[in-house]
């Protein structure tokens, strides 16, 4: 299995956010400059390899590349840096990514594209550790077809080591992209000058085996673009010291926790990532342990039993007396009434434990006769450390099964991880050197056994198969360090840290990581010593098990970071928003296994999360929106005056949007979400989503909870019903299973036309500019150049003649229009095409923007929908693979399976109406598999509504409830025209007794049906 890599949006503006800070700087080849050649052999001397090359200087002034960041910070409501961050080199840029979105990805594609637009091509990535060193080399082996097909080049990359300096060489003698990797251990400690180990001194020694040549001048020579992989990590005097040593052009730093700040030019933090679902969102199984005054009686509430015809049954674990007298726990199930005492083998510490109540909603509790609570994964009385280990282990392994069957079916590998202190744990040694089992393994072993010959009545067939496929030996494995006798070792840890830097334990890692995602390969559980949590991960990691000491100081977000990443099929494919849409986090979960309470380790998490973010404004104030760029609603860029500002202020004030120290309320989360944030006036609406993105932007208290939620009970049957097989319904469904697809015909004339008065009225290209520099060689480094002179000058198209353009062919291609089309829109544009001189890629870009919006707009105006050859959508869409949170349904008798899955409460309240209304017959909440294809993307209606035919309504209703999200309010014309199109399909294919209306709530609906003279009153049932 090969991983499928695509172009991502958010990717691609990181990359051109960098790019465009050197817009002005003219493509050139990198320079051509004699190499010292020192003492080589003659035979190794000939014309073309007397010769390196070098990156060329960039000309421009620094006042345009400040204007340059500038530029780029406002588009990405970053903060203007007000002076420029220099040294060492001509500057410093942060590029701020959250673990998990491929920012190693990002600046692979930079260097090709910094190769491309300006013909820089010599790079050194500096990393902190060999973990991250052995990842970035993973990555361009996994990466290097993915650019060859874009760029139709490779990169030429190699691992500094000081035995093999002749790589230095070929570094410096080749103009095609060459990439050297090094960690901070290797050239930090290297480049101590006074170094006393014989390796700390050889970069710079003249080396005879090196032509009595300096490495580090060789590597200088070819002044580097220095690529810094989480550079708060290499704050050191000693790397700090080093740096300015290779003479780099520039200096990019890429992370995700800045510490110290540059001129910023992308931002992407956790609050963006889990906004945009470019990561897992976490979910939080924790353990709170208590113990009671007076009594040693444990209790651990371990779960639930859920049906929708019997009332719930409790798991509960407690001590138990055997025949023989010992005392063991157990894990029994419990009812309403049942009595501990009775259960435990008449232990008096259970004296009046009798359950009066079962409650799996909320936090999920059961009451006692006494008056005690014990709540959900909830230790009390005497617990040790291993007890709590063992349920972790167990909670693991529920969580993992149940995951997993989700997954099976859609060819996905579910994988889990567990982290551990000491390897022991999992593997011993006996005296003769044989392996033997720790007591994780056994613990897991156990309970992986004991879960799953419980579990197999709710398996389907094939998946069971699959669970009896292997061996339980067979299942899991340990990713640990590897000692000269092929023992597995605790990682040994760099000095003042706590992270390995054990080559052997991330070769494994990393070199099965494709091997991993197959469901061929038995391996489905991860052990992992808590040192190796740094530089690897795997993105069908689901779950992460802390079996660590409680008192680890361990960072949090550096241990889920290991499963963060989207999910991939065995195919490579990843699981994310563009092919999942909506229900990306139904599938991308990542489970957290802890042994803390539920509230300390997100607690925990969330200040660790909120130290990272990027700088945020925190309140809504006048100052966030006075003077700030924005786009109107049009495209067009607009600056907000102050009036402006206070108008905003006041709108978020009057509508209860914010408190009065300014912090965004629980009303506006709760009213954006469901679509009915209060309009703005009619001058600002004009730009309102310029005015919403901007609020975006605050460290938004209420989204930064939603990003870590706690794991609930779960209802793991949801069955159809006998209302599903109603024969009214079924006349319905037989109409609504089938697939559509959709066609337009349209005038090409017409869309021709449309462009050239949209490009007339809106197209804008910036001037670019280049600078000349001149000066004096230095008499004493001749590498070094005094009296630097700039003059700035306009950039005609003689200037860059050098870079060729197929200007019809690259938007026919992009457009997917015919040459002669693109031609006459060309000629249309009358001496608009002379802006194409000025800056040839933003043109093509901007008139490629104009052509797919008025095809989008043609297109939902003239669809006509028909039904497909392909096969129906089957009644299983109704039955979820997954189990549904039980704090997310509502059960209903009149919903067509046995509980209605909700995800807002505007959708609940819906639900309940449409359960008590006496006029409603039968109703169904419509999954998103099922869709209507539009030119816009897919829509997926959300209910349909049978009613009773004594009521005289002879229509099945289709009812879109609006739930808006940010997004949504951003593109509210997608969903208008994504609504229209589903208004053509039902109106001009469904049988006259299905109508479509787009309502929000169960009363707006009856308005709409009050209008039908055949309809007697409604009402409610009590």
């Amino acid at each position: 299995m090969e991983f499928q890599f695509k172009i991502q949006a958010y990717q691609t503006d990181a990359v051109e956010s960098t790019v465009a800070v050197f817009d002005g700087q003219p493509l050139d080849v990198s320079s051509k400059y004699p190499r010292e050649l020192g003492r080589l052999d003659p035979a190794e001397l000939n014309y073309e390899n007397d010769f390196g090359y070098r990156n060329n200087d960039i000309i421009l002034s620094d006042e345009e590349l400040l204007s340059n960041i500038n530029n780029i910070q406002t588009k990405n409501l970053i903060p203007r840096s007000k002076t420029l961050s220099t040294k060492p080199g001509r500057l410093n840029l942060d590029i701020e990514m959250e673990t998990g979105t491929g920012k190693t990805y990002v600046y692979i594609k930079t260097m090709f594209e910094l190769n491309k637009k300006y013909g820089w091509s010599k790079f050194i990535i500096v990393v902190p550790s060999i973990a991250i060193r052995e990842g970035v080399l993973k990555s361009f082996a996994m990466l290097e077809s993915h650019f060859f097909a874009s760029y139709s080049k490779k990169a030429r990359y190699f691992k500094y080591d000081s035995k093999n300096l002749h790589q230095l060489d070929e570094f410096s003698q080749t103009n095609e992209i060459s990439v050297m990797i090094v960690n901070t251990q290797a050239f930090a400690a290297s480049l101590k000058e006074d170094g006393r180990v014989k390796e700390s001194k050889i970069i710079y020694e003249k080396r005879d085996e090196f032509g009595s040549r300096r490495p580090i001048d060789v590597i200088a020579a070819n002044r580097p673009i220095i690529i810094r992989d989480e550079p708060q990590k290499m704050e050191g005097d000693k790397t700090q010291s080093a740096l300015p040593r290779f003479k780099p052009l520039f200096i990019l730093n890429y992370s995700a926790t800045h510490k110290t700040k540059h001129n910023c030019v992308y931002a992407l933090d956790a609050y963006d990532a889990y906004k945009e679902k470019l990561v897992k969102r976490i979910f939080v199984k924790g353990f709170e342990v208590k113990n009671l005054i007076g009594t040693n009686s444990y209790m651990y509430l371990d779960s639930f039993i859920l049906s929708p015809t019997k009332p719930p049954i409790a798991r509960i674990e407690i001590e138990c007396k055997r025949a023989d007298g010992t005392i063991r726990k157990e894990l029994k199930k419990f009812s309403v009434g049942d009595s501990l005492k009775a259960a435990s083998g008449e232990l008096g510490e259970y004296e009046g434990y009798v359950i009066t109540e079962i409650n799996p909603r909320g936090k999920g509790c059961v009451m006692f006769q006494n008056g005690q609570v014990l709540y959900n994964r909830e230790v009390k009385g005497d617990i040790t450390e291993e007890a709590i280990q063992k349920n972790q282990i167990r909670h693991t392994i529920e969580s993992h099964l149940e995951k997993e069957c989700e997954l099976f079916h859609k060819g996905i590998k579910c994988l889990s991880l567990f982290f551990l202190d000491e390897v022991s744990n999992y593997r011993q040694y006996d005296e003769s050197g044989q392996a033997v089992k720790g007591k994780f393994q056994k613990f897991f072993e156990e309970e992986y056994t004991r879960l799953v010959e419980e579990s197999k009545s709710l398996f389907d067939p094939e998946y069971t198969a699959f669970l009896n496929r292997f061996d339980v030996e067979k299942i899991h494995n340990g990713y640990f360090s590897i000692d000269k006798k092929g023992k597995l070792i605790n990682s040994p840890t760099k000095s003042k840290t706590d992270i390995s830097e054990d080559e052997s334990a991330y070769d494994l890692i990393l070199k099965n990581k494709e091997r991993l995602l197959s469901l061929n390969e038995p391996t489905r559980f991860i052990f992992s010593h808590s040192a190796l949590r740094e530089g690897w991960d795997n993105p069908n990691i689901f779950q992460i098990c802390t079996l660590r000491h409680s008192n680890s100081s361990t960072a949090k977000r550096q241990e889920i970071g290991r499963g963060m990443r989207l999910c991939v099929d065995k195919f490579g494919v990843r699981q994310d928003k563009d092919l999942l849409g909506e229900d990306v986090h139904s599938i991308n979960r990542l489970t957290v296994i802890t042994n803390e309470s539920y509230t300390d380790f997100v607690k925990a998490l969330q200040n660790e999360t909120k130290e990272v973010l990027r700088d945020r404004p925190l309140i809504i104030t006048e100052k966030l929106f006075d003077g700030k760029f924005i786009q109107t609603n049009n495209g067009e860029k607009y600056q907000l005056t102050h009036d402006d500002a206070i108008s905003i202020v006041y709108y978020m004030l009057i509508n209860g949007y914010k408190d009065k120290k300014g912090y965004i309320t629980s009303k506006f989360n709760d009213e954006r979400d469901k679509g009915r944030l209060a309009p703005l006036d009619s001058r600002l609406e004009t730009f309102s989503s310029g005015i919403f993105q901007l609020i975006s932007t605050i460290a938004n208290q209420g989204d930064i909870n939603k990003m870590i939620a706690e794991e609930h009970p779960k209802v793991t049957s949801n069955k159809l019903t006998q209302n599903f097989y109603n024969p009214r319904f079924q006349t319905f469904w037989g109409e609504l299973s089938k697939r559509y697809l959709y066609r337009v015909d349209y005038n090409s004339q017409d869309l021709i036309n449309n462009v050239i008065n949209n490009l007339k009225k809106n197209l804008f290209v910036s001037q670019l500019k280049y600078v000349m520099t001149t000066g004096e060689q230095n008499s004493q480094e001749v590498n070094e150049f005094d009296k630097r002179k700039t003059t700035t000058r306009i950039l005609n198209a003689s200037a860059s003649s050098t870079v060729k353009y197929d200007l019809v062919g690259d938007i026919s291609k992009n457009c997917n229009l015919t040459r002669k089309s693109v031609v006459e829109i060309l000629k249309g544009m009358g001496e608009q095409i002379l802006l194409f001189r000025q800056n040839p890629e933003e043109f093509i870009r901007n008139v490629c923007n104009a052509i797919h919006d008025e095809k989008a707009a043609m297109f939902v105006e003239h669809i006509r929908y028909e039904p497909s050859k392909q096969e129906r959508y089957e009644a299983t869409i109704f039955t979820p693979e997954r189990s549904l949170d039980i704090n997310k349904v509502i059960t209903s008798s009149k919903h067509i399976s046995e509980h209605v899955s909700f995800d807002s409460d505007v959708e609940k309240t819906f639900a309940k109406d449409l359960d008590e209304a006496t006029e409603v017959q039968i109703f169904a909440k419509l999954p998103r598999k099922l869709k209507i294809p539009t030119p816009v993307g897919d829509y997926s209606p959300d209910w349909a509504i049978v009613f009773k035919e004594e009521c005289g309504i002879e229509h099945v209703f289709f009812v879109a409830e609006t739930k808006g999200t940010m997004n949504s309010m951003e593109l509210r014309g997608v969903e208008e025209k994504k609504i229209n199109c589903a208004k053509q399909l039902f109106g001009s294919l469904f049988s006259p007794n299905v109508q479509y209306t787009v309502v929000d709530s169960y009363q707006k609906l009856m308005e709409v049906i009050d209008k039908e003279p055949t309809l007697p009153s409604t009402q409610k049932t009590d």
